[in-house]
């Protein structure tokens, strides 16, 4: 199973769809927020499972703020992350992660990819595809690899300019 992760996107498609072509057939679609009106674009290009919630740009959105569901069988508990301060510390997702039981956090927000395992927990931001941050300031998402026997491998993947 192959899982493509992106976030903050904010309306602008170009660098999806360039993350659609690298990444191939992909299983399931997350988008962690700040769509900014792209729910129906998504909905239209991408063909698979897809799990999307609203980020704080996202006015008067029907999207939901938070998600939880399974990939193979392990929990994810999705948000953009701002109601979690993650721009300050992660210790607050973190610990809902923990009280939700989630195997996998994922959040947005920070536009800066992010990975780590800790308690028991993966936590990770894929940065954001238009308004990238980091050094270097390339869009960047991210990929996960399911193997059948429930391995799970997480890769942070940049845009070439």
């Amino acid at each position: 199973m192959r899982v493509l992760i992106v976030s903050d996107t904010h309306g602008k498609h170009y660098n999806l769809d360039r993350a659609l072509e690298e990444a191939g057939k992909i299983d399931m679609f997350i988008h962690l927020g700040d769509v900014e009106g792209g729910e129906d674009y998504i909905e239209a290009v991408v063909e698979c499972e897809k799990h999307i919630v609203a980020g704080n740009n996202d006015f008067f959105s029907r999207l939901p703020r938070e998600d939880e569901f399974y990939i193979g069988n392990k929990k994810a508990f999705i948000t953009h992350g701002h109601n979690y301060s993650v721009s300050m510390t992660k210790e607050q997702i973190l610990e809902e992660g923990k009280v939700r039981g989630a195997d996998i956090v994922m959040f947005g927000h920070t536009h800066q990819p992010y990975f780590e395992q800790k308690d028991g927990i993966t936590l990770l931001n894929p940065g954001s595809l238009s308004y990238p941050r980091q050094i270097g300031r390339k869009g960047s998402y991210m990929l996960l690899d399911v193997k059948p026997d429930g391995e799970m491998n997480f890769e942070e993947r940049y845009l070439d300019i």
